[in-house]
């Protein structure tokens, strides 16, 4: 089983499981083996599932009901509220105005079936609206019991700060890898200060750091969003699978007989190594993944590794080339 980290108040499972890819963005999903890993994720110790209502404009949250209604005692339900989104399911704006904080919660607990979310994130600050009005609201929605942790995603230091000046924020969400180390500068220091934990999305960094050469060319050949990021374009791919290819000659170090150490292992074992504080959350639809992605808790890296590891610097935005509307 996994050991368990503190996210304010919450206890959770080391490692934790976003599910967003499991019905939306990385291609046409396999239902039912996105279904088989949600049920291996929770017997084999995971506890914390995240989502959000953007994911297929609220279909991640209703295909996740059904699981989290059978299980509902032993699962830290996450979802998030903040963008919206086009017809094809595309961002295209933020909207944190405080009126509408009550009406996305309610409808994510309809479509999860549930009476309450344990944490409720904030996706992205909305730059037209304070960030203590839309907390303010979301704080209300705990003292009506409908939510029990608030959480940002992708926030600034300063607006931490202002958001833990009215209610108590209890986890981060982050884009964080040894790939993407955006949140060192500012944000990390921020959380800790007001006591959050941190939650690194994409801590893989969208299956870039997994050695796996025959997934990402067939990434890029399908329907799937990561085309538009810079980070996985022509010269930059490639500068960066030769950075992978040092993570992944670390892991055939580690591994000895009887017991295989995978690149993924690797890049997951530094991400957890980052504090006891920090809980990642590997997004994946497939058994084997999941597996692979649990042995990292096991993993152990050396000051000289890990000091190795952070060196490496990748090539090219981690960001999609496209800008959201302002409203």
């Amino acid at each position: 089983m996994l050991p368990i980290r503190s996210l304010g108040d919450l206890q959770v499972s080391a490692l934790g499981l976003g599910c967003m890819g499991m019905s939306h963005a990385y291609g046409t999903p396999d239902l039912d083996e996105s279904r088989a890993t949600l049920e291996a994720a929770l017997d084999a110790g995971v506890t914390l599932f995240d989502t959000a209502d953007m994911y297929g404009n609220g279909a991640n949250e209703e295909f996740l009901a059904p699981f989290v209604q059978a299980h509902r005692d032993r699962i830290v339900l996450a979802t998030k509220f903040g963008f919206v989104n086009d017809e094809n399911q595309r961002p295209i704006g933020i909207d944190g105005r405080p009126e509408r904080v009550a009406a996305c919660v309610d409808a994510s607990l309809r479509r999860l079936g549930v009476d309450v979310i344990d944490l409720y994130y904030l996706h992205r600050i909305d730059p037209q609206v304070p960030v203590e009005e839309t907390v303010g609201a979301m704080a209300e929605q705990v003292a009506a019991g409908k939510v029990r942790a608030l959480g940002l995603s992708e926030a600034s230091a300063e607006d931490i700060r202002k958001a833990a000046s009215v209610h108590p924020i209890a986890a981060l969400q982050s884009e964080f890898s040894i790939f993407t180390r955006d949140v060192e500068d500012g944000p990390l220091q921020a959380a800790r200060e007001v006591g959050a934990g941190l939650v690194p999305f994409s801590p893989l960094g969208r299956g870039l750091l997994t050695a796996d050469r025959a997934a990402i060319v067939a990434a890029l050949q399908g329907d799937d969003f990561r085309t538009t990021i810079p980070r996985w374009q022509g010269e930059n791919l490639e500068a960066n699978l030769r950075l992978v290819d040092r993570i992944d000659d670390l892991a055939a170090e580690l591994s000895s007989d009887g017991a295989t150490v995978t690149a993924a292992q690797v890049a997951l074992a530094w991400v957890l190594a980052q504090g006891d504080d920090v809980v990642p959350i590997p997004g994946t639809t497939r058994r084997n993944h999941l597996a692979d992605n649990l042995g990292a808790a096991d993993v152990v890296l050396s000051a000289a590794q890990l000091a190795g590891l952070t060196e490496l610097s990748a090539v090219g935005s981690r960001l999609p080339q496209r800008t959201l509307q302002q409203r």
